[in-house]
């Protein structure tokens, strides 16, 4: 199948991406790496009046600290993180998780904006910045405003981004010392959508775990953070029978949804020997990845 007929523009500023989609409204979408936005437009799940190509935009390029924050720009590629120093510094658990996107040609011309505004419940940007509490900064008519990623993820495919707003970069809290993460998923094959996955983030003091964020991909509509799991493990130093407790803890609190070859208690099982394993890690100091 091929796409149907579209216009295509490549604007030269940010302020021009913004007047056409105040102009075109929902007729108009942005095209960034295009790993998305190109398969949607072939099996015409989605049919535009106008293409805007945003590439040209080095403002929404790079990837830099900037006081107690890492910047991702919204054109950084998956393999610009993967690669990058700084996110191996300040942001390790998006290193970790680098690996698991698709193949390298993806890698390559995906970008973390593109990632995180399309929002698939099974890519593992999304769960990273829900993981880490980071935050999107958005660009419209009215300004820059900043969106915890808490509140950005509102069901399938369907973010808190206004129609004429450009997501610009996403912010990051620097990574301490005391910094414990973990990220690991299953898939049939690497490079394949993962059956589901767990990305989980922690401040470790003496063995004790605090500030517990722990976030599930591929079992429903958004990536799913498991209030129950990390209220058993907050402020308390991991052992087997807390693990347990805390496995236990999440496969009683979700409902995952089925996909074409997996069942939910089958991915209700699956997430649970992810945060045993990520756990495991974490009782012998060791970062999970």
């Amino acid at each position: 199948m091929k796409a149907a007929a579209f216009d295509y523009i490549k604007p030269r500023s940010l302020d021009e991406v913004l007047s056409l989609l105040q102009a075109h409204g929902d007729d108009a979408r942005l095209l960034a790496g295009g790993q998305t936005l190109m398969a949607t437009l072939n099996m015409r799940l989605s049919e535009p009046r106008l293409v805007i190509d945003i590439t040209g935009i080095d403002a929404l390029r790079g990837i830099g600290l900037q006081g107690n924050v890492l910047r991702i720009g919204a054109l950084a590629t998956h393999s610009d993180i993967e690669h990058s120093p700084l996110v191996a510094q300040h942001a390790p658990l998006l290193k970790a998780a680098a690996p698991h996107i698709a193949h390298r040609a993806i890698r390559n011309s995906g970008t973390w904006g593109g990632s995180i505004a399309y929002a698939d419940p099974a890519a593992e940007w999304p769960t990273c910045l829900l993981a880490l509490g980071g935050t999107v900064v958005a660009r419209g008519p009215k300004g820059e405003r900043r969106i915890a990623a808490d509140d950005f993820f509102q069901g399938l495919y369907a973010t808190a981004l206004e129609p004429d707003e450009v997501l610009v970069a996403s912010e990051l809290p620097v990574a301490g010392p005391d910094h414990w993460f973990g990220f690991q998923e299953l898939a049939r094959r690497h490079g394949d959508y993962a059956i589901v996955g767990l990305a989980a983030t922690a401040k470790r003091q003496a063995g004790v775990l605090r500030d517990v964020r722990v976030v599930l991909l591929g079992v429903d509509a958004t990536p799913l953070r498991v209030p129950a799991a990390e209220a058993v493990l907050e402020g308390r130093t991991p052992d087997a029978a807390l693990i347990a407790q805390a496995v236990q803890a999440l496969r009683d609190s979700i409902d995952p949804l089925p996909d074409l070859t997996n069942s939910p208690d089958t991915k209700r099982h699956l997430a649970g020997v992810l945060l045993q394993r990520l756990m495991n890690g974490a009782t012998h100091g060791a970062l999970a990845a």
